[in-house]
């Protein structure tokens, strides 16, 4: 190996160990132990368990800014082959970790036409970007 390429095989080396220490994205479902502690970069996914054909929808209340930005709309996924028309399936969100900080991610399962009454479910999760 000649001298200049030697000189970039450590730092390249030395930066492609320090990415390998912090996952890329950390996946966040209903079971998942709060609170978290994400790094500046990283990405979160939330998956909650979700049935729009009953009218109930997630409502995204706290998005834990400015410490997270959201990646885009919710995602709703239904399961493949399950052979049943109204079946549940998964509600899906992508963030990204912005900049250090602490917040709280604050969901509530309810239908949009009746705000006033009591969600179904509430899903909240104290976060801390470092």
């Amino acid at each position: 190996m000649n001298p200049p390429l030697r000189l970039l095989a450590l730092p390249t080396l030395a930066l492609l160990g320090a990415c390998a220490h912090q996952p890329g994205s950390l996946e966040l479902t209903r079971e998942r132990q709060c609170p978290l502690t994400l790094n500046v970069g990283q990405q979160l996914i939330l998956s909650l368990p979700s049935n729009p054909s009953t009218g109930f929808r997630w409502n995204l209340r706290d998005a834990a800014e400015p410490a997270l930005q959201s990646l885009g709309p919710e995602v709703y996924s239904a399961p493949e082959n399950s052979g049943l028309i109204g079946a549940g399936g998964i509600s899906t969100w992508r963030f990204s970790a912005r900049e250090p900080g602490e917040g709280r991610l604050l969901l509530t399962y309810q239908q949009p036409w009746e705000p006033d009454v009591e969600p179904a479910e509430t899903f909240t999760c104290e976060l801390r970007v470092k």
